[in-house]
């Protein structure tokens, strides 16, 4: 603070009050708002959290879980919580082995960052005030420390089928550069180029076995 880096002066307690906005329905927000959101969410949180879902071991109803996001965003989005999803990086955490040692008691964690989440929500202008106020480069530390633990567990998981090794490598590579195309994330183009690559690999590999 003494040096400049926090900026505090903004920072005040404030609650966070709900405010109905009516929707307003058009061709061009359909097309320039709605599907490209879709379609990020979609990649960038509901399928990474499928795969994490799965990864960990739980057998969950892939179908019914994203309809009723679905329906929880229909119903919420007036009010701005919009393109609920299954939160890929905050499920990781929750479902990783530093939740807790035994899988069926990991849902404490979960219910954990529910109660935080509201707490936040209700308290959302003061913690977004916050935020601002901490250097970019302390935040950014803070995330990358608590993804630590996932990001290794997820690679020692990915890299573990030597058959499978170099698709999950790029996979990671594709979505940790960070790159993005017609509006669309990382997440989901390193998807398409790990299926890509293990596509091309199972293919040479049944040409290989055919001429053997």
């Amino acid at each position: 603070s003494t040096q400049g880096l926090l900026h505090v002066e903004a920072l005040e307690l404030a609650l966070a009050r709900p405010v109905f906005t009516m929707p307003a329905f058009s061709f061009s927000a359909l097309i320039g708002i709605a599907l490209p959101l879709f379609v990020v969410t979609m990649a960038s949180q509901n399928v990474p959290g499928v795969t994490v879902i799965k990864a960990s071991g739980y057998t969950v109803p892939v179908s019914p879980v994203i309809g009723w996001t679905g329906v929880s965003t229909l119903l919420l989005a007036p009010f701005g919580a919009f393109a609920l999803n299954l939160a890929a990086i905050t499920a990781a955490i929750c479902m990783g082995r530093e939740a807790h040692p035994d899988p069926d008691r990991r849902y404490v964690a979960a219910l954990s960052a529910g109660v935080v989440y509201v707490i936040l929500g209700i308290f959302g202008a003061t913690v977004g005030a916050l935020f601002t106020a901490f250097p970019k480069e302390l935040v950014l530390g803070i995330a990358g420390l608590a993804l630590l633990g996932t990001i290794g567990n997820g690679m020692a998981m990915a890299l573990r089928d030597e058959h499978e090794r170099e698709p999950a490598l790029v996979t990671f590579l594709v979505t940790a550069s960070g790159v993005s195309l017609l509006g669309v994330g990382s997440a989901f183009w390193g998807i398409v180029a790990g299926t890509i690559a293990l596509l091309v690999l199972k293919g040479g590999a049944t040409r290989g076995s055919k001429q053997a």
